[in-house]
């Protein structure tokens, strides 16, 4: 079987809430960013919390493995779930889509759960909204944690004409082993490679572990102004430009409600976004990074697929939610993108 894209990252289930900033502050969550908790720590969050929004199978890789899928790439997926009721809904939403994952075969990516250990069950994480539609997400890594060397699908991998890596797995030595390990099988095996900086807090407290997985550069790596502003230690954006191209030839830094940057060998341009109002901007980095992949795969030029990738993520960031529903839904957004 061959795959147009490999996806490694954490899987959890995204658990969605609309709070204020007062709450925020009184919980010392600092805002727009995502926060590593233990499980006592989200179990007594979840209990101060009205009810939920909704809950949908996530985590930043698995929702850009799954806009490509729906955009009609065939997606991969390797990720680590307990065998629990979390667990189950998460394989049983990317069964559907038709992404295969390492998690969902026998004997391998899934731990029976255990109710008194934390890394046998499904890790969440808890999206916090505000009124401005920022999101701050507190997450409870769990059996993803453990995520591992093991866990790489290496056929899979090499077949995949694509290799994209969430820079959340810098967060943990396992996860970090699994994603330079994912790299060197894609780039022996002549693949191209991606990576995103995921977050501010991957870039300023777990720099050394990005450093490691970007080994010595990728093809192509995503991120937001603020992660790059700050990865340069610069508030500059040409100071991280300028660093950024000694990563990958090709680098997208998205730029919220200006649109995009591309930066590609002998370019680079500013890609204007779509007009749109904003309910909550969760994900909106991972459908862009789906839609650029899926489109470069298709053969669009950088700016092309950047235009995609503001396109989709307008669409998402307009109603609730890390992602859309099924895959059918991103088909529609494809259907409807202005060429």
């Amino acid at each position: 079987m061959k795959y147009d894209l490999y996806g490694i990252g954490n899987a959890l289930m995204d658990v969605e809430y609309a709070v204020d900033e007062t709450f925020l502050a009184d919980e010392g969550i600092p805002k727009g960013h995502m926060t590593l908790v233990d499980r006592e720590r989200i179990e007594a969050l979840e209990e101060v919390l009205e009810a939920p929004a909704g809950h949908r199978s996530g985590g930043s890789a698995a929702n850009t493995v799954f806009a490509a899928q729906g955009f009609g790439a065939r997606g991969f997926y390797s990720c680590r779930l307990a065998n629990d009721q979390l667990g189950r809904r998460f394989l049983d939403d990317f069964a559907v889509a038709g992404i295969e994952t390492t998690a969902g075969r026998e004997g391998t990516g899934i731990k029976d759960a255990d109710d008194h250990d934390d890394a046998a069950t499904t890790g969440r994480c808890l999206t916090l909204v505000t009124k401005d539609a920022e999101r701050t997400m507190t997450t409870f890594l769990g059996v993803s944690e453990a995520l591992a060397v093991e866990d790489v699908d290496e056929a899979a991998l090499a077949s995949a004409a694509w290799l994209y890596v969430e820079g959340y797995l810098a967060a943990a030595v396992k996860g970090c082993a699994a994603a330079v390990h994912a790299r060197a099988i894609a780039e022996d095996a002549g693949r191209l490679t991606s990576l995103s900086l995921s977050d501010p807090s991957m870039v300023g407290n777990c720099r050394d572990g990005l450093t490691t997985m970007l080994g010595n550069g990728v093809h192509q790596l995503f991120c937001n102004e603020e992660e790059a502003l700050d990865w340069a230690g610069s508030d500059r954006l040409d100071v991280a430009v300028a660093e950024l191209r000694d990563i990958a030839p090709f680098v997208n830094i998205t730029l919220g409600g200006r649109g995009c940057l591309v930066v590609a060998p002998g370019v680079q341009t500013t890609v204007p976004s779509f007009a749109v109002q904003p309910l909550d901007t969760t994900g909106a980095g991972d459908i862009y990074a789906g839609a650029v992949i899926y489109a470069r795969i298709n053969d669009s030029e950088p700016q092309a697929a950047a235009r995609f990738g503001n396109f989709a993520a307008a669409e998402l960031v307009a109603r609730h939610g890390a992602r859309l529903p099924q895959a059918a839904s991103y088909a529609a957004i494809k259907r409807r993108f202005p060429k």
